[in-house]
């Protein structure tokens, strides 16, 4: 399963309001910028390393309970990848106490819900549960960190699982096959950007259990690890139930995170690729880009401003000019600065006929240009922050905004700030900061430019 990330929290917060939300007016027009914490989280560490934020919401009896690991398919040793992955299918076949497929049994007999995702950064599994039933979660949560089993009898058949699972998502689907080429074009095969997070098909089948018990040894340590917990708990009741369990998971060293160096210019700066299941053109042109952990962070949040004002929607600069000119059925730019390493700044657009691939893509480049040249105006930079931060309020409503949003900052290394204050930080962004942004990024030489087309 993937991962959301604050970005994509906050855009699905704004695509379907959650019932009870501000009105249409408050969406649109947030009030002034304040100090006030989105969640107003409490944070500790354990004996062990183990960080514990808690995030309490007592407007129902239900308790969001998460384990993020920093340990995503980044980590993933060279000619091995996806063992992030698949070791997040192996956690659920037992560990000392709890039985292979019994974890999440329990959770749906108790009436709750149960998964995992694996992204690039992190690995994290989580349930949502009545909260009297928050210390079976966590009895069961502490026993797989202690040691799962990764049952040598299953191993092989859950490789089957992941690698159907690849056929599924990846193998069947033109658009994710191409986007897989495209990113091992840009960064190289074996660069942690270059290689999918399910992992290739033939180092899929070279994963061993011994691989995967290295792996969770160099990995999966409690002082690695981050325990979010967001609902209805006191902060006492949370403290004495994670000493009573993930406290007594012994301490174990990790290995940092150690991620290969950007490259100098992208593998491949053009791809072509034919599809016969494909009806229409996608052009996809990918930037390196600063992160809020890699490179020019200051850049960051003007990004993501900048990546809505070029891409975000029907009243952005991509929209007017391809789409509303009649070049392009659509187009789009996005930006996600949180990242352990470099980011992409990535424009989308797709051909409507009988536009050229020339004059498709030759009208991308000149908007970059234009943006360049004339730079973004202050009535842009105002709108693109009032609808980027608009989310954030409706993202408070679901249960599990504020886990993932607070484990997903938290396990880059990122303090606890970044997510509780993250609408008053990018309403902070200036409009000079914006251009300052574009002319640091847009002209990049690491950059490239990439076709899906009907075969």
């Amino acid at each position: 399963m993937l991962i959301l990330t604050r970005r994509t929290t906050i855009a699905a917060a704004l695509a379907v309001p959650a019932a009870g939300s501000l009105p249409a007016a408050a969406q649109a027009t947030p009030p002034a910028v304040t100090e006030r914490p989105l969640f107003g989280a409490k944070s500790w560490v354990l004996g062990n390393g183990l960080k514990v934020v808690l995030a309490e919401n007592h407007r129902a009896p239900v308790v969001a309970h998460y384990v993020f690991y920093g340990a995503g398919s980044g980590e993933d040793p060279a000619g091995l990848s996806g063992i992030a992955h698949f070791m997040e299918h192996m956690m659920f076949k037992g560990s000392g106490n709890v039985p292979s497929g019994d974890f999440s049994r329990l959770v749906a007999r108790e009436g709750g819900q149960d998964n995992a995702f694996t992204s690039r950064d992190a690995t994290a599994y989580f349930q949502h549960v009545e909260s009297s039933r928050l210390a079976l979660m966590m009895r069961m949560e502490a026993d797989r960190m202690a040691g799962p089993a990764f049952n040598p009898d299953e191993f092989e058949a859950e490789r089957n699982v992941v690698l159907e699972e690849r056929r599924q998502v990846i193998e069947s689907q033109p658009r994710s096959l191409f986007q897989e080429s495209f990113d091992a074009a840009m960064w190289g095969r074996q660069h942690w950007r270059g290689r999918p997070i399910i992992g290739w098909p033939e180092e899929i089948r070279a994963i061993s259990r011994q691989d995967m018990l290295d792996f969770f040894a160099a990995r999966y340590s409690p002082s690695n690890a981050t325990l979010i917990l967001a609902g209805d708990v006191t902060e006492a009741r949370a403290r004495e139930l994670a000493e009573a369990t993930y406290g007594l998971v012994p301490t174990r060293p990790f290995t940092p995170r150690a991620r290969n160096a950007t490259p100098a210019a992208a593998v491949e700066e053009r791809l072509e690729r034919r599809e016969a299941a494909t009806r229409e053109a996608v052009l996809v042109r990918a930037i390196a880009a600063p992160s809020m952990t890699w490179g020019e962070t200051h850049h960051a949040h003007p990004l993501e401003i900048l990546a809505h004002i070029l891409g975000g929607g029907t009243g952005s600069r991509l929209h007017r000019a391809l789409v509303e000119s009649g070049l392009a059925v659509n187009a789009s730019a996005g930006y996600d600065g949180e990242t352990a390493g470099a980011a992409n700044f990535t424009i989308y657009s797709t051909l409507r006929a009988p536009t050229t691939r020339e004059a498709l893509e030759g009208a991308v480049m000149a908007e970059i240009k234009k943006l360049l040249d004339d730079g973004v105006s202050e009535a842009e930079t105002a709108r693109a922050i009032r609808q980027q931060t608009a989310g954030a309020l409706l993202a408070l409503d679901g249960i599990g905004a504020a886990p993932r949003m607070l484990g997903g900052t938290l396990s880059l290394g990122l303090p606890i700030e970044e997510a509780e204050y993250w609408p008053a930080r990018l309403r902070a962004v200036t409009q000079a900061q914006v251009n300052a942004a574009a002319r640091a990024v847009l002209a990049n030489p690491l950059a490239t430019t990439g076709w899906l087309l009907p075969a």
